[in-house]
């Protein structure tokens, strides 16, 4: 084993310290969803069948354990592959940025959690090196990863499509083997809706959480008043009644979705015409809507759903019954998000990841406005960290709702760049130039700046 294999695997455990605290694997209620996808099995509607599957191959049946292991390992893969794009990283420095996430962000409490959530920020972490890795560097197992972090949750496909337009104006030449894992995606996604449901598209009943968002922020639901009983006779008959919230909308037995006949597979297709027509009869209504849950998701970003015990026995520990030995279930029943103990753990650390966004965020603006300057690639970094913050706040909030999970899971990567400007060493951490011609305008003092940014994205 290498130094740096070393450094690797022992920076996968520093950043899943907060299963090891809590005794086994965080995990959520829709874990137990994930796992049915193979073990059941089972293609639930709204939830690609690709996380699930992987989660449930890795644990072998015997414990969660082991795919939370991967996780771990592969933020920590990740990172190295980043910060080699500046510079070959020391072991040393590489545990020193591990350990810094470790303690100071919301990082481990996403890479020791059995959701595609840690995925949201590999997607844009892994299209990073994909376009600024020196050429000849073999990136077909980044290529895989970052397609398999794509197609994981639909909400990642506009944050590779936002990582991907910074990539496009930085490094455009870089561009196709960047937007390889995106059509990856895609591809995985329409295969498995092909096989499993019968349908080709990235998402058949997307429709329906779109018409409860719409519904729930007013313009849905204005439209349904203004061209009932023509528009839906079914969803007319709720207009005085419809749920406060999307989740209710959703997800309660009772609500329009579950109550109509067939589900919200059967409901899917009048979805898609009442929700084509509020945005083409309501355009400025829903833009202001989408707009104003974009900003209200950009100040969401506490973990404490994640670290939430109810319901888990009825949803993960039924699965853990169903499938696995009697000693991982002993194991689940043990740890302290089961007995509802992990927000105390957890609350400390609360107040920590709060200091520390609001110094990344600050940082990052001021490396920005520096490395414009003085280090294009590292410019490239915030700026593609910036989008996928970005793309996952519009993804998340305007799409879904406004949620705090949903920011936290990107919201770290904030505290990246300083972080490694920090352990860079006594060194500038500079981009190594891949020609001659980019060399000699970042030290030649008669080139002009534009010649320098041209050669710079060739």
């Amino acid at each position: 084993m290498t130094r740096g294999t070393g450094a690797i695997l022992a920076g996968g455990l520093l950043l899943i310290w907060p299963a090891l605290a809590n005794g086994y694997p965080l995990v959520f209620t829709d874990t137990g969803a994930f796992l049915d996808q193979l073990l059941r099995p089972f293609m639930v509607w709204d939830k690609p069948w690709i996380y699930g599957p992987v989660l449930a191959v890795l644990s072998l049946r015997l414990t969660l354990w082991l795919p939370m292991l991967a996780q771990g390992l592969a933020v920590s893969w990740v990172l190295w592959r980043v910060h080699r794009v500046f510079r070959v990283p020391s072991p040393l420095s590489h545990l020193g940025l591990c350990l810094a996430l470790a303690l100071g962000s919301a990082a481990p409490w996403f890479a020791a959690l059995l959701m595609p959530d840690i995925l949201a920020p590999l997607t844009v972490l892994t299209l990073f090196p994909l376009a600024f890795e020196p050429a000849g560097t073999r990136r077909w197992s980044l290529t895989a990863l970052a397609a398999f972090a794509i197609a994981a949750h639909l909400t990642h496909l506009p944050i590779a499509a936002a990582c991907l337009a910074v990539v496009g104006i930085a490094r455009p030449r870089a561009l196709p083997r960047a937007a390889l894992p995106l059509g990856l995606a895609l591809s995985m996604l329409m295969a498995a809706n092909l096989a499993g449901h019968g349908r080709l598209g990235v998402s058949p009943f997307g429709s329906v959480f779109a018409l409860a968002r719409l519904v729930t922020d007013g313009p849905g639901r204005d439209y349904l008043r203004d061209h009932c009983p023509d528009a839906s006779p079914w969803l007319c008959g709720w207009t005085s009644r419809f749920p406060a919230t999307s989740d209710l909308f959703l997800w309660s037995p009772d609500g329009p979705v579950w109550s109509f006949p067939g589900g919200p597979i059967a409901l899917a297709p009048e979805a898609a015409r009442i929700v084509t027509a509020t945005i083409l009869t309501r355009p400025g209504a829903v833009a202001w809507t989408a707009l104003r849950n974009t900003a209200d998701q950009f100040l969401m970003a506490r973990i404490d759903t994640v670290l939430r015990g109810a319901d888990l026995d009825a949803t993960v520990g039924a699965r853990l019954r169903a499938y696995y030995p009697e000693d991982e279930v002993a194991r689940f029943q043990a740890g302290a998000q089961h007995a509802g103990r992990l927000s105390v753990l957890a609350a400390p650390w609360q107040a920590v990841q709060g200091v520390f966004l609001v110094a990344g965020a600050i940082s990052a603006v001021v490396l920005l406005a520096w490395s414009w300057r003085h280090d294009r690639v590292l410019c490239a970094l915030i700026a593609l960290i910036a989008a996928g913050i970005s793309g996952n706040a519009f993804a998340t909030g305007a799409l879904s709702g406004p949620a705090d999970r949903y920011q936290a899971r990107v919201a770290w990567l904030l505290v990246l760049p300083v972080l490694l400007v920090g352990v860079r060493g006594d060194r500038a951490m500079l981009w190594r130039a891949p020609s001659n011609e980019i060399r000699t305008a970042k030290t030649g003092a008669r080139r002009s700046k534009s010649a320098y940014w041209r050669a710079w994205m060739a």
